[in-house]
């Protein structure tokens, strides 16, 4: 029996993007074949590492990293950002090495946004490293990103959800996750599995280099900054996806856990996995899938 082909488009968030390592596990497990990635941001990173072989790296590197490891790929010396991004960068390519786009077993798009000239950038060729770079571009926090002529952020800006780059694709299902998803009250993920909170810790230090001493995060300019970027991001997914509806939508509630929660990586993925399943479990007993 053939298995069925997906063009998979994985959207911005944050940490909310390590969801997107439970549903593509999800996916494999079913007997979906992944043949088109589209993505941008936190969905390029994943989407790309994913196509390229190597996502069980990243995830175990993900799994695993501690407080001070995490704090140490935050290199506070970037222009136009909190971040330059460098050393981050130098850990991924311990992690995937220098691949080209165009040589991925699967067809990958990393989608950036140019905002000089107002329009998305789809990367489709060249080195994956740089395409993930231009497009985990996130305003303020890292350096914009000069690609062949352009300097670029953030595809998340103007298209959190990448759809587009798969219309020519020739495969089954498209499936789009959105982690921009309507906010839900009282949603929580269970306890963390590690001892230790990194992402308090990562916002205190935040805190203490980029803000005043009498203001605290939650009244900062970083954190107004931050729940902009997202309601924008979360109205323009809306409008995409009306435009342009996929054949299945996951949604995952932007109030679930915050852009810098990187040590909840065990339940964002778990929670990625169990949101696939309940997705798939309801469209087959609704007969919208065979």
């Amino acid at each position: 029996m053939a298995q069925t082909t997906v063009s998979l488009v994985l959207g911005s968030g944050g940490a909310r993007g390590m969801a997107h390592i439970g549903i593509i596990s999800w996916l494999e497990e079913h007997g979906y074949k992944i043949e088109s990635i589209s993505g941008c941001s936190m969905g390029a990173l994943v989407g790309g590492f994913y196509a390229a072989g190597k996502l069980d790296n990243y995830t175990g590197w993900l799994r695993n990293i501690d407080t001070l490891g995490m704090l140490k790929l935050l290199d506070f010396k970037g222009t136009g950002g909190l971040v330059s991004g460098e050393t981050l960068m130098e850990k991924m390519k311990e992690l995937v090495g220098d691949a080209l786009i165009e040589e991925l077993p699967i067809k990958f798009t990393a989608v950036a946004s140019d905002v000089k000239d107002e329009r998305e950038v789809w990367i489709t060729r060249g080195s994956l490293l740089e395409a993930i770079r231009a497009s985990i571009s996130i305003p303020l926090f890292f350096t914009p990103y000069a690609h062949n002529g352009r300097l670029l952020i953030d595809g998340g800006v103007l298209n959190p959800v990448p759809i587009a780059p798969t219309f020519q694709d020739n495969t089954d299902l498209t499936i789009a996750v959105n982690l921009g998803g309507t906010i839900k009250p009282n949603i929580a993920l269970p306890t963390p599995k590690k001892n230790a909170s990194a992402a308090s810790k990562i916002r205190e230090y935040l805190q203490n280099i980029a803000l005043p001493d009498a203001v605290t995060l939650e009244e900062g300019m970083y954190h107004v900054a931050s729940q902009s970027f997202e309601a924008m991001q979360g109205t323009i997914a809306r409008m995409k996806l009306a435009a342009y509806p996929p054949d299945i939508v996951i949604d995952v509630p932007r109030n679930l856990c915050g852009t810098l929660e990187f040590d909840r990586a065990d339940e964002m993925i778990e929670y990625g996995y169990n949101l696939c399943s309940e997705v798939f479990e309801k469209m087959m007993k609704e007969e919208l899938l065979t």
